[in-house]
């Protein structure tokens, strides 16, 4: 019994000490995150890096709920290249208990955005009754010298700069609740070359019509989250990326990423869809797909074969013509493989899909062949 008190008195003892010693401070470095980024794979196309980017967004210094530093963690987080901050110029609720102007965000989050390899737009909204509704500036000098009282003086001083304007939300409901139209301010935009895109995707919505609009107008397509809050709030980010929009690119800046958007390289990426020209996403589903060569074929011609697709992207693939020896549907998810039979008795096959979440116009989808053959 002594010596089993003996023992009880020792580790007691050594545990007092060894608590002592930690009294003043004990650190559990298990309870914090660490702020790993989450890479998002999508390929570069022939000639151009794939960006990813969220250009509209809002904080304090307009109606949004967190501080500009915010949203570039976020970004960072999140697997974004390049956003903006697009403060209503128009709508300020918090200016009784904030200082600053129109530039404000974009100054408090610029060094932030830097030591996080964020390229960040200064940017600002237009925010005006319908029509013309709201637009957003991108590229901008000088957001304060939007702040007029006709709307078209502030288009016309953000085309002054340089800016690049889109309309965003335009099925917004509160702005055209009976239907999504095109209103002849915004045609007289266009021939003023005073438009560049449109918002095709915003927070839970996205507007086929305006697919139309971008092709027809020769207007960018555009996806962004419009965040008021924290993104991880109101997101699905556990089963789907956040909206966002993919700009081609020669090089990772920002006078770059102007360049891609006046010259229309751009698409918009929600849920598992994308829309854009139809060029540009044939490039990029052609950098993502890879059709393998068959690793068995029978004495009638019929062929094993692996279509693969290392991206995070998804695409839906519907063969048009179900009477051909091919697969009616093949459904190719992110970082994954499919096995496919078809017919290539005569040593190769072109296999015809349309790929229907791949959007080129308001009821157009991608059209793709895959090419089967059997030579390496």
């Amino acid at each position: 019994m002594k010596k089993i008190l003996s023992a009880i008195l020792v580790f007691t003892g050594l545990s007092t000490i060894s608590l002592a010693q930690d009294l003043n401070r004990v650190k559990e470095p298990d309870m914090l995150r660490e702020l790993h980024r989450s890479e998002i794979l999508i390929p570069d196309i022939p000639g151009y890096k794939t960006l990813k980017g969220d250009f509209h967004m809002h904080t304090v210094f307009s109606d949004g709920e967190v501080w500009p530093t915010v949203r570039v963690q976020e970004a960072y987080i999140e697997g974004l290249d390049v956003i903006a901050l697009t403060e209503h110029i128009e709508y300020r609720p918090n200016l009784d208990h904030l200082t600053g102007d129109h530039n404000t965000a974009y100054e408090i989050a610029a060094p932030h955005a830097e030591r996080h390899n964020i390229l960040l737009v200064k940017s600002a909204e237009i925010s005006r009754s319908m029509p013309p509704g709201h637009l957003n500036a991108l590229f901008l000098e000088d957001a304060n010298k939007l702040d007029t009282e006709d709307y078209m003086d502030a288009i016309e001083e953000a085309n002054r700069q340089g800016g690049f304007l889109f309309w965003v939300h335009p099925g917004w409901l509160a702005q055209q609740p009976d239907t999504n139209k095109w209103w002849p301010v915004h045609e007289e935009l266009v021939q003023k070359g005073w438009l560049h895109g449109v918002e095709v995707y915003n927070w839970d919505e996205w507007y086929p019509i305006a697919f139309g609009w971008c092709n027809d107008k020769n207007l960018a397509y555009l996806g962004n989250t419009d965040a008021h809050m924290v993104s991880a709030y109101r997101f699905n980010l556990a089963e789907y990326h956040r909206p966002m929009t993919l700009v081609f690119v020669e090089e990772r800046t920002v006078e770059s990423v102007r360049d891609a958007m006046f010259a229309r390289r751009t698409a918009a990426f929600f849920l598992n869809n994308l829309a854009g020209p139809e060029h540009l996403l044939r490039e990029l589903f052609d950098a993502s797909v890879e059709v393998r060569q068959p690793f068995m074929v029978n004495e009638e011609g019929t062929a094993r074969l692996e279509v693969t697709n290392p991206t995070d992207l998804t695409f839906i693939l519907e063969n048009p013509s179900p009477s051909n020896d091919s697969p009616e549907k093949i459904t190719l998810r992110p970082r994954s493989s499919v096995i496919i039979t078809c017919d290539i008795s005569g040593g190769e096959a072109l296999l015809p899909y349309t790929v229907t979440n791949l959007h080129t116009g308001m009821e157009k989808n991608l059209g793709v062949e895959l090419h089967v053959s059997s030579m390496p």
